[in-house]
């Protein structure tokens, strides 16, 4: 008998070495990616700021016709609010909330992770003043990124300057993105019993959308200004992916009937390089496959996962290589629509596999985290002005851009853009490259650290291996005092 409970001692032993290597602390990691978000917020502050070093900021944002724009999110560690990227953020959070909010509640973070989302959408509503009006920025990149400082303390335009699209200045791709993310934020919201907002959210979704099909064009057409910081190439994908996601959240069949039209008039039935803020194909295809389940979109979907699963180079350490600018911003993008298919019955167990490989390659399996705050060896200097900044009333400027030393403030949660293709990794501020921060490059990551939660998570805040430990070590006490009355 003895010879048996040491056996079983090992394999529990075992399984919790194995499941420590693979498994993180997925709830914490859940809890401080949402905490960058409050980080990020522009706006009057609500009272239950968490962020003591962040106040009040831009409170005179104002459209041409004085709409009121104050709130939203600052994009990275510049304070400009860049519509189209904030968007793609905004719905791949959404899609987050929706489709893996038991991962959140495990995590015991449902309420701020909605929270961060209206956080976002208050702002949408704002910047959508009519039904063919879109203010796609607010604030010059260029005059922006020659202040380096606290937003509080911006000494710059005053209002900043605003892009808005209209009928003659259409904005196709980033209206079609807004669309997206308002439809699946309204199904966020519903479902958690907000009806009368997510009853807003979709009147505005509807009509992006129609703004978006009937006055057709890019927005950096419309604005060239903006082709040096988010060009856009393309708006075919944004209104296959805006369609999708309305005939989610209402079974129209005008938006089923519009998406085929798209898949078919744009020729999209093929396998896109990535996923991320001006791609929106693979989303889209995942997405179509898990609402419409036609073999054309199950096959696209396969496709791209594939392709990344199994056909695409890694770093020496493992990383999934798509490409230097976010190299994690990118596979966490991946990670999340792959994901999205297991979820459906595509290749379920070898995605799910590869999303925490991916994952764990973030959180620290190379020995270092690039999640700031979380796990050994955090990046301590990210490209972000107000994290750089000692505490207030101390002058901010460009000497604290060059500093050698960590940043005063920890931007808890932000993950960085990562390492080049070969682990190469230096965490310096000045790297924009690699050491940048944005709301784009958490907004998938956080997503799919919610599905692993949901999946791999056995409570709020723990994580299976907790559930491993309890187990082995109750049922090594029962062994044991058989083994004594025997």
């Amino acid at each position: 008998m003895k010879f048996f409970v040491i056996l079983f001692y090992l394999s529990v032993q075992m399984i919790i070495r194995l499941a420590t290597a693979d498994d993180y602390n997925y709830a914490e990691a859940i809890e401080k990616s949402l905490l960058f978000y409050e980080a990020q917020r522009s706006g009057k502050l609500p009272a239950d700021n968490r962020i003591p070093w962040r106040g009040d900021t831009f409170l005179t944002d104002i459209g041409e016709d004085g709409e009121n724009l104050s709130g939203g999110y600052f994009d990275a560690g510049d304070h400009v609010k860049f519509q189209f990227p904030a968007a793609s953020a905004m719905t791949y959070l959404a899609w987050g909330m929706l489709d893996s909010m038991e991962g959140y509640q495990k995590a015991g973070q449902q309420e701020h992770a909605l929270a961060c989302l209206k956080w976002g959408m208050d702002y949408f509503i704002k910047v959508h003043p009519s039904p063919n009006v879109l203010y796609v920025q607010v604030g010059n990149g260029t005059e922006d990124h020659r202040f380096w400082g606290r937003p509080e303390d911006w000494n710059g335009s005053d209002p900043r300057p605003t892009l808005k699209a209209t009928t003659t200045k259409p904005a196709s791709d980033v209206a079609g993105e807004s669309s997206a993310a308002m439809a699946a934020a309204s199904m966020v919201f519903r479902q958690y019993g907000n009806v009368e907002y997510a009853d807003i959210l979709l009147t505005h979704a509807k009509q992006l959308y129609n703004f978006a099909t009937m006055y057709r064009g890019l927005y950096s057409d419309s604005f060239p200004e903006v082709k040096e910081f988010y060009n856009s190439n393309s708006y075919e994908d944004e209104l296959l992916w805006s369609a999708a996601w309305l005939y989610r959240a209402t079974g129209e069949i005008s938006y089923k009937n519009d998406y085929a039209k798209w898949w078919t008039e744009f020729n999209l039935n093929y396998t896109p390089e990535r996923a991320d803020w001006s791609s929106k194909l693979a989303q889209a295809q995942v997405l179509l496959a898990k609402i419409d389940g036609s073999v054309q979109y199950t096959t696209a979907a396969r496709t791209f996962c594939d392709k990344f699963v199994y056909n695409t180079p890694t770093t020496p350490n493992g990383l999934v290589f798509i490409s230097i600018w976010g190299s994690l911003r990118h596979i966490s993008n991946v990670v999340y629509v792959c994901l999205q298919a297991a979820n459906i019955g595509i290749n379920s167990e070898p995605y799910r596999q590869f999303a925490k490989n991916q994952m764990g390659y973030i959180l620290g399996d190379t020995g270092r985290s690039f999640v700031v705050g979380f796990g050994k060896d955090p990046p301590a200097s990210p490209h972000h002005r107000a994290a750089s900044c000692p505490d207030r009333p101390a002058v901010c400027d460009n000497n604290a851009l060059s500093s050698p030393e960590p940043n005063p403030q920890i931007l808890i949660g932000a993950i960085v853009g990562g390492p080049n293709m070969t682990d190469q990794y230096v965490d310096d501020r000045e790297d924009y490259v690699q050491n940048e921060v944005t709301i784009d490059y958490n907004a998938a990551y956080q997503s799919s650290i919610a599905e692993l939660c949901k999946l791999y998570c056995s409570g709020a805040g723990t994580t299976t291996v907790g559930s491993f430990y309890f187990f082995g070590v109750v049922l090594f006490g029962i062994i044991n005092f058989v083994n004594k009355q025997l």
